[in-house]
């Protein structure tokens, strides 16, 4: 079985007065519970998280281990401040940031060096989804961004339809279970089938409270990449609520 992962994606947002919103996450044993604040707040989330359950981590990370990188963080400083896991090639990093599936990999075979988690990310744009490339992007993606060697257990893929992220849209259920279904087969031809069935895979975009319950029941949805409402504690409880109930 996968542990189920909820997951909230604070952005650029935050500074040392929200970090109180953790106390209406609640304690849910049964599954896991991630926040990657900024870089500026991972040491003290950790320090305030400590002994809930709930794991703290980055929102990326450089290649290198250490170097002339000016305002770049490495993996081994978030495990040294305290996180467990980091985002990989969100399509904000893609997008703002120019980063390609090769830059991806190469963030994530770091993060895996230092004893992180990768969450990494794919999803198309509206234009290729219009198009009907979806499939092609993301499996385009997924396997130009996995590291070799990469283990199943330390790899979380996270499908974010860029049109999706922050919109309010979302892609129909069938749509959903459809990619997922996609991505888990691709992984398949990675691991195994009996690797890949360890890999949790991740929905992302414009989840909210009153959605959740219906994304989380579809099949290989292992959870969730929030964005905006994992910044206010009482929305992204719901959200955890209801991945726990599913």
């Amino acid at each position: 079985m996968r542990r189920k992962l909820a997951a909230g994606n604070w952005k650029m947002n935050g500074l040392a007065a929200a970090l109180s919103e953790l106390d209406d996450v609640p304690e849910t044993p049964e599954i896991d519970v991630l926040l990657c604040p900024p870089a500026t707040l991972i040491g003290r989330m950790a320090d305030k998280a400590e002994g809930r359950g709930l794991a703290v981590g980055g929102q990326d990370c450089h290649a290198a281990v250490s170097g002339a990188h000016t305002g770049d963080v490495s993996a081994a400083m978030i495990a040294d401040a305290g996180g467990t896991y980091v985002i990989i090639g969100h399509s904000e990093r893609r997008q703002d940031h120019g980063e390609t599936n090769e830059t991806v990999r190469d963030k994530a075979a770091a993060a895996l060096a230092a004893g992180l988690t990768a969450v990494v990310c794919i999803g198309e744009s509206e234009a290729q989804y219009k198009a009907g490339d979806t499939l092609d992007v993301v499996g385009d993606q997924l396997t130009g961004s996995l590291p070799d060697g990469a283990a199943a257990t330390h790899v979380v893929v996270a499908y974010e339809p860029v049109w999706a992220i922050g919109t309010g849209l979302v892609p129909t259920m069938d749509e959903i279970g459809t990619v997922h279904a996609f991505i888990r087969s691709e992984l398949a031809a990675w691991f195994g089938n009996a690797m890949a069935q360890r890999v949790r895979i991740l929905y992302g975009g414009s989840v909210k409270p009153g959605n959740a319950a219906e994304i989380f029941a579809i099949e290989d949805v292992d959870g969730a990449l929030v964005g905006g409402a994992s910044l206010k504690g009482t929305d992204f409880a719901g959200i955890v609520q209801a991945l726990a109930a599913a």
